[in-house]
């Protein structure tokens, strides 16, 4: 009989779990709203102690695992992958634990927190077309990183903002933001003219503090990061970020792209996805971005422009949403597109996504931009 104590907990970057009870090989637990007003799905564990043992983990609040089961990593969050749905039976989910897995992880999805960034930022340390600055400190104290890529030694022929993590938990999106960043600094191609011709402002974690407290950052009380372009801001990095970018901007600001993830499963939430404005002229213009994407893309994840949430259609009503990253950001003179991309957590139209596919689906953003940008912006 295996009397080794197992110990399971969030106590790490993204951490976010709740024991409920644990008896025999049963462990009942659930995920950590923490200030989400409503239900989420968002959590991420650690096992310890386990090794050689057979467990099922019993959700109690809620189904919080995806259509792909949860991930799971067997060497400390080196590397990942989809349990499958095989593996889940109801709110439950069942592992074998390997004999020499000491430190096994769980998640509702791959996460991305400050670690992997400064991983990827390290792969570039020698570009001379990145710069690494601090946009501001948290509430918490942490430093929200702010990087500057492109053309970086003058006055550009075209601005880029691009945001991600609003919503602290929807980690896949911003390894898309990684391949479209990738593909500027690195490519060939479309990759040099963007390097030559656009400056990029980029804030990878806009909800810092959440992203690594591990909270699901989706509708936080009173209102979350991405609702909060108002008048008012009560967040110490949204009101960085609309201090600095309209000096920054310059009158050059002709594309905004703010990343998402979407719901936990079904239809449109297993659909890359475009969100609509209620500026229908303004609409048309990210339709002809969509248009492009859709014709050049050569990564594993399908796009289909016909996927697109017009404004007006299921939750894109502006009732609920008049305070947000892309309305604002559709204010700047001169700019043609700002939007938001919603990359689903683990199912593209049955395509599995992985963070190499979504840093494929960002490398194809960025080739699609190019061409955007070297069209008319009308």
């Amino acid at each position: 009989m295996n009397t080794t104590e197992v110990i399971i907990d969030g106590d790490f970057p993204g951490g976010n779990i709740i024991v409920d009870a644990s008896e025999g090989d049963v462990v009942s637990l659930h995920q950590d709203l923490r200030d989400t007003q409503h239900d989420w799905f968002y959590w991420y564990c650690r096992v310890r102690g386990a090794a050689g043992r057979t467990l099922t983990f019993r959700f109690t609040a809620s189904n919080a695992i995806g259509v792909r089961g949860p991930a799971v990593s067997t060497d400390g969050g080196a590397h990942w992958a989809w349990m499958g749905a095989d593996a889940v039976q109801g709110q439950s989910f069942r592992f074998v634990f390997p004999s020499r897995a000491d430190d096994v992880r769980f998640s509702f999805t791959i996460p991305y927190v400050e670690a992997h960034l400064r991983e990827f930022l390290a792969r570039q340390s020698d570009s001379p077309h990145l710069r690494i600055g601090t946009l501001c400190r948290t509430r918490q104290g942490r430093d929200v990183e702010l990087l500057h890529l492109g053309q970086l030694g003058g006055a550009p022929d075209h601005r880029v903002l691009l945001t991600s993590r609003h919503h602290a938990c929807e980690s896949i999106a911003t390894f898309s933001l990684e391949g479209l960043m990738e593909e500027v600094l690195a490519g060939d191609g479309p990759g040099r003219w963007l390097r030559d011709h656009v400056e990029f402002l980029v804030v990878p974690f806009v909800d810092k503090d959440g992203v690594e407290n591990g909270d699901p950052g989706k509708r936080r009380a009173p209102h979350d990061h991405w609702e909060d372009y108002g008048d008012e801001n009560i967040y110490p990095t949204v009101r960085a970020i609309k201090r600095l970018v309209p000096e920054w901007a310059a009158g050059r600001l002709h594309f905004a792209l703010d990343f998402h993830c979407p719901w936990i499963r079904g239809d449109l939430h297993e659909l890359i996805h475009f969100v609509g404005s209620p500026d229908q002229e303004h609409w048309r213009r990210v339709g002809r971005f969509c248009a492009i994407l859709e014709r050049i893309r050569t990564g594993p994840l399908p796009y289909r422009a016909q996927n697109n949430l017009p404004f007006g259609a299921a939750w894109n009503t502006d009732t609920d949403h008049q305070n947000t990253f892309e309305r604002w950001a559709e204010t700047f003179p001169g700019i043609a597109a700002s939007t938001v991309v919603e990359i689903p957590y683990a199912n593209v139209e049955g395509a599995i996504v992985t963070p190499e596919a979504a840093r494929a689906f960002g490398r194809d953003l960025a080739r699609a931009l190019c061409e955007f940008l070297q069209g008319p912006r009308d």
